[in-house]
């Protein structure tokens, strides 16, 4: 597995990204499709804030891109609970891999089960753009963009639908259901 590692605000030490890598590979033993890790560390310098060490990990599978953060005073603390989280993120996914293959749908599983964690976020004074991803987007099916909107942990997610060939979203309500946007763009209508 590659990994790679980034710090903000922080010097990332040699025992700091070993013990993030030794605990990350760890996971293999559950998961053998892991491909790439990538790791953030970020420390916040404001005062106000009490859990100021933030360990953002995403990895990268043949499947679904699987991301936990996690913050606390301490950033191996951060580091420990991050891996147990993607532990329970990536039996949580096996779990609907199963159940989907046994004729059940994903959709209706992930109904079920309402993500509990939630985000820290920053407020700031004026709106701006602070953080730019850029991720492949493969064709799938509305259930399996549930499934992964649910594992990186988002309120929607962007995809190709497999089944249109169009741009869609899906997101999740207020209501705790989830709806679907799609574009009225398809490659029928523009090549004909």
């Amino acid at each position: 597995m590659q990994f790679i590692v980034k710090g903000h605000n922080i010097e990332v030490t040699d025992a700091l990204r070993k013990h993030a890598e030794e605990k990350i590979r760890k996971l293999t033993r559950h998961f053998d499709q892991i491909m790439e890790g990538e790791v953030e560390f970020t420390v916040q310098k404001n005062p106000s804030i009490h859990d100021n060490q933030t360990v953002e990990v995403t990895l990268f599978t043949k499947g679904p891109v699987i991301r936990a953060t996690v913050s606390s005073k301490d950033m191996y603390v951060s580091i420990d609970q991050v891996v147990n989280k993607l532990e329970r993120q990536i039996q949580k996914y096996k779990g609907k891999t199963y159940r989907s293959n046994s004729k059940r749908t994903v959709l209706n599983d992930v109904l079920e089960e309402q993500e509990e964690t939630k985000e820290n976020v920053e407020e700031y004074a004026t709106p701006r753009i602070v953080k730019t991803k850029q991720f492949p987007i493969k064709p799938m099916s509305p259930e399996e963009a549930v499934m992964q909107m649910d594992l990186i942990g988002h309120d929607f997610f962007v995809f190709t639908n497999a089944e249109t060939e169009g741009t869609s979203v899906v997101y999740r309500r207020k209501d705790g259901n989830y709806g679907l946007i799609e574009s009225s763009f398809s490659k029928e209508e523009a090549f004909s």
